[in-house]
């Protein structure tokens, strides 16, 4: 029988793939066809381990990053939570300041347990509106010494909003006009290449550092890559291991990624296309708002008129009773009586039909009407 009472994270993943409708994110996985997977995978590719990420099939996945994205060198990382608050010190150490513009909105400052602080990497100076993307202008108005600015595409704290082209060009001028180190959070970069419809280099052009990650839009294990010139990929491996990231093999994460990776990066236009057209469908649904109300990418945020708590009961209520999985977490929202959750757009949506699709968010809108 269906149940309103909380659910551990275990018994969520169990009900998650019991439903055989999944709106958002990729199809999950066991580790049992994963591991299959790479296993396949490793045979056909002749894989070898490496060693402290020496060797053929670390190396050539990173200059395959690099080349792709248009920058001399990268370093497979174990964790972006390391990664980004690495290259923002390197960047501190090298222009002689420790402050760095982030918006509020940053990953560093909303879930990484003030890592940047505690571990005393560098200083945090608050550029832009919390909720809206930040421009030249707001680092203009900006009076102390900057080492570098951070800036996120697409922003996922506020619905996947990228800066328009325009705005992002100024602000890479600006960078290099002020000698600030411009670092790329693109935890989310793959998704934001089919917003902007512009090839790689040309979005990440006057940025001095990237972060990508392996295991969000390409659905790897784990890992991510740092990527800047060879100079600064080289500090950045002697920081890695005094932090405890130089692990002895780095293959798992790298196969993990590296096996899908030419795979969901072509996926993602037909996943930004279709985040057009749900916002379209949704529109038949007007108790249910977008934010941004035109996707930038192939995600939004979408806002319920009930409580987080209440939307995580009708969640749970139209999995066990129809089988279809809905979204991940509800979040509060500013007002009381609201909430909003994130939908990303992978793999799972791109194999539903529209009526399914309308099917779905039907039974949503009556759950929140009762």
């Amino acid at each position: 029988m269906p149940t309103t009472l909380p659910l551990s994270d275990t018994e969520l993943n169990a009900l998650r793939q019991r439903c055989h409708t999944v709106l958002a994110g990729h199809k999950q996985t066991s580790p049992a066809e994963d591991f299959a997977a790479m296993a396949v995978w490793c045979e056909q590719h002749q894989t070898e381990h490496d060693v402290y990420g020496d060797g053929p099939l670390v190396q050539e996945f990173e200059q395959k990053i690099a080349r792709l994205l248009g920058f001399e060198s990268a370093v497979f990382c174990i964790t972006g939570t390391m990664t980004q608050t690495l290259a923002l010190r390197l960047a501190c150490m090298e222009r002689d300041s420790n402050l760095v513009a982030l918006h509020p909105s940053a990953h560093i400052l909303k879930h990484e347990n003030s890592n940047y602080q505690l571990l005393d990497q560098f200083k945090m100076q608050s550029i832009g509106d919390p909720m809206r993307t930040w421009h030249a202008s707001d680092l203009t108005a900006i009076k102390d010494k900057l080492a570098a600015a951070l800036l996120e595409l697409p922003m996922r704290e506020i619905g996947g909003q990228l800066p328009d082209w325009e705005q992002l060009e100024e602000i890479k001028t600006l960078c290099r006009e002020k000698n600030i180190h411009l670092h790329l959070d693109g935890a989310r970069l793959w998704e934001a290449q089919a917003g902007y419809n512009r090839p790689f280099p040309d979005i990440c052009r006057g940025f001095d550092s990237a972060y990508v990650s392996f295991y969000k839009g390409i659905g790897a294990l784990g890992g991510a890559m740092l990527l800047g010139s060879s100079a600064f990929t080289a500090r950045a491996k002697v920081w890695m291991h005094r932090q405890g990231g130089s692990v002895f093999r780095r293959s798992p994460y790298v196969v993990a990624a590296a096996m899908q990776f030419d795979q969901r990066l072509a996926n993602m236009p037909a996943c930004y296309t279709k985040t057009r057209q749900l916002a379209e469908l949704l529109k038949q649904f007007p108790a249910m708002q977008l934010n941004p109300s035109q996707p930038q990418c192939n995600m939004f945020h979408l806002y319920l008129p009930v409580s987080r708590e209440r939307a995580t009961i009708i969640r749970n209520q139209i999995a066990q009773q129809h089988g279809i999985w809905l979204f991940g977490r509800a979040i509060h929202a500013a007002l009381p009586g609201q909430c909003y959750f994130e939908w990303t757009v992978g793999d799972a949506l791109l194999a539903l039909t529209e009526a399914q699709i309308v099917s779905a968010l039907t039974l949503l809108q009556q759950a929140i009407k009762e």
